[in-house]
């Protein structure tokens, strides 16, 4: 299976790329792992509604164009479906026996993701009600995908 984590921006904090790098190494032995940054837009303070739209759409338009037709979409939306681990393995695992070999998770910027994006997805994620840096929840959701490869395959994992 391939798993694509496709991102606006990239990460600054060296805390975030040791963490991320951590679990991508973890990760070598489950899946075929990639990470696509596109380019974020500035957002300046006391910016209008309209103006965040528009950021919302270039951004997502970036985003797009890094999707196959081929490709499973899941955006992390904050009003998606929320899983425990357990029933994300299972939802992983059951896209594999159906035959879905690329999975790209998207992780909109810190405006959120365009309504474009969330349309092509074929399902939305949710980590929780609670609002999360963009660049932290690449770290949370390679945790998670990396937690659901050990719980497919019966390995321990701490709880």
């Amino acid at each position: 299976m391939k798993i694509t984590i496709l991102t606006v921006g990239k990460i600054k904090e060296k805390y975030l790329r040791d963490g991320i790098a951590e679990y991508r190494k973890r990760l070598g032995k489950y899946c075929r792992l990639e990470i696509v940054e596109a380019a974020d837009e500035k957002t300046p303070d006391g910016a209008s509604k309209a103006f965040e739209e528009q950021i919302r759409r270039t951004e997502g338009e970036r985003l797009l164009r890094c999707i196959r037709d081929t490709d499973y979409v899941i955006a992390l939306a904050i009003d998606g479906t929320m899983f425990d681990s357990p029933e994300l393995a299972r939802k992983l695992e059951e896209l594999g026996v159906q035959g879905e070999s690329s999975l790209v998770f998207v992780i909109g910027g810190s405006l959120g993701l365009s309504e474009g994006v969330l349309r092509r997805a074929d399902l939305r994620l949710s980590f929780s009600r609670l609002t999360f840096p963009h660049q932290l929840m690449r770290l949370i959701l390679l945790e998670q995908i990396y937690r659901s490869f050990r719980i497919m395959r019966g390995e321990p994992y701490h709880k």
